[in-house]
C-alpha cells in the first residue's frame, strides 16, 4: 500500500500570529499562491528571526535557504529572501528584507551557523554585503573576479574571458573580444527566405522571365464507327507462313532438357582415394615378433628319372 503524503499546515492564522509577534518589525504581509510571505524591517532582522523561531504557534527552526532579486528601478535595488521550516508544524514561511549596494544587512549566522556560506553566495552573485560575518567572500566565481554575475546590469558577455596561452604555460585572463559585431536577426523561416537582398546578391543576372503558356492543342473528332462485314472468301490474313501450321505436319517431338547428374562413387576403392576405412588393407608387421626365414621347398622327381 503506497504511503499517504504528508499532511501540510494550512495558512489560516499564521500572518495573525506573525503579527501579533513582530509586532513593529512587521512592515507587509501577505498570502499569496499558497504561500506566506513576510517583509520586515532590515535592522530589525535579528530580532524579527528569534521571534519567528521561538514563538509558540509559529516555531521556524530551520533556515532553509537565502536568496537574492535584482529591481535596478528601486532605490532599494536588492532583495534578500530567508526561506524558514518548522518542523514541529510541517510548514514553509518566506521572509525578506530589502537593501541596495552599501546598506548591509545584518547577518543570522549568530542563528543558524549554515547561513555563512549562503550569504556568502548572494554577496558573490549580487554585492549585498552582510555585516557579522567574518568570512565574507566570494564563493561560486573565481579568484580576482570583476563585478557580480546575478546583477540586471551585469553584461551578459562578461569582462574577462580566459583561454590556455602556450607561451605562458597557463591559464590566462584577457579583455572580451568578440569575433564579430551582434548582429539583428530576423527569426524568418529558411523555407520562406529574407524580405531583403543579401550583399552579393546584386551581382547575380536576373532570371529570364518564365514562357507564355502555350494553349492546348484541340481535342481531333472521334472516327464514326463502321459496321463489321464478313470477311469474304480469300481475304489477306494476319497470320504469317511460319505462323499456319499445317493439318498434314508431324507433331513436333518434345525435347527434353538434358540434366547433368553429378559424378557420386560408393566407395572409396572406385575413386582410389586411399583405405575405405580404418581397419581395411593388411595388418602391419609386428617388429617385436621376428619370423624364421622359410626353406625353400625341394620338387620331388619321379622315380627311374633320375
Amino acid at each position: 500500500m503506497r504511503a499517504p503524503a504528508p499532511a501540510y499546515t494550512s495558512n489560516e492564522g499564521v500572518i495573525e500570529a506573525a503579527q501579533a509577534a513582530l509586532g513593529a518589525l512587521l512592515v507587509e504581509s501577505k498570502d499569496a499562491v499558497g504561500e506566506v510571505s513576510l517583509t520586515v524591517a532590515r535592522e530589525s532582522l535579528i530580532e524579527a528571526m528569534i521571534a519567528l523561531r521561538d514563538t509558540p504557534g509559529l516555531e521556524y527552526q530551520q533556515l532553509s535557504e537565502i536568496a537574492g532579486a535584482d529591481y535596478p528601478s528601486r532605490p532599494e535595488r536588492f532583495d534578500v529572501v530567508y526561506q524558514l521550516l518548522s518542523f514541529t508544524r510541517n510548514h514553509r514561511i518566506r521572509v525578506r528584507v530589502t537593501t541596495d549596494e552599501e546598506k548591509p544587512v545584518p547577518s543570522v549566522t549568530g542563528i543558524w551557523p549554515v547561513a555563512g556560506w549562503l550569504e556568502r553566495e548572494v554577496y558573490d552573485m549580487y554585492g549585498v554585503l552582510f555585516e557579522g560575518n567574518t568570512d565574507l567572500r566570494r564563493i561560486l566565481t573565481d579568484y580576482g573576479f570583476v563585478g557580480h554575475p546575478l546583477r540586471k546590469d551585469f553584461p551578459q558577455t562578461g569582462y574577462v574571458e580566459l583561454r590556455y596561452s602556450e607561451e605562458s604555460k597557463r591559464v590566462v585572463y584577457e579583455p572580451v573580444k568578440l569575433a564579430q559585431d551582434f548582429r539583428n536577426f530576423d527569426f524568418l523561416s529558411p523555407w520562406e527566405g529574407a524580405a531583403y537582398v543579401l550583399p552579393g546578391d546584386e551581382k547575380a543576372a536576373a532570371p529570364p522571365p518564365p514562357p507564355a503558356p502555350t494553349p492546348a492543342p484541340a481535342p481531333a473528332p472521334a472516327p464514326a464507327p463502321v459496321a463489321s462485314q464478313p470477311e469474304a472468301k480469300g481475304a489477306p490474313t494476319p497470320l504469317t507462313a511460319d505462323a499456319i501450321v499445317k493439318a498434314d505436319a508431324p507433331a513436333a517431338k518434345a525435347t527434353k532438357a538434358r540434366v547433368r547428374k553429378p559424378k557420386t562413387t560408393d566407395s572409396t576403392a572406385e575413386s582410389g582415394a586411399g583405405k575405405p576405412g580404418p581397419e581395411a588393407g593388411p595388418a602391419p608387421a609386428d617388429p617385436d615378433v621376428v619370423k624364421k626365414p622359410r626353406k625353400p621347398r625341394v620338387k620331388k622327381t619321379p622315380e627311374g628319372e633320375a
